[in-house]
């Protein structure tokens, strides 16, 4: 039997709400062992000079714990 636990995390990228998604993965990956899946719970956009400044994302991560 397998116990999963789900996380929450918030990442941004200059380019897209798409690559603010890969890096917020990668990062997770690195940080956290057995990462199963991701949802994308929100995505926000910050804007400066009447122009989008960076793409944010608050992602899901789903994880199996170790035994």
């Amino acid at each position: 039997m397998s116990i999963a636990r789900v996380t929450e995390i918030i990442a941004s990228s200059k380019k897209s709400f798409e690559d603010a998604t890969e890096e917020g993965i990668d990062r997770a990956c690195k940080t956290l062992e057995n990462v199963k899946s991701a949802w994308v719970k929100d995505q926000k956009v910050e804007v400066k000079d009447g122009k989008i400044s960076s793409y944010r994302v608050t992602l899901m991560i789903t994880f199996v714990l170790n035994d």
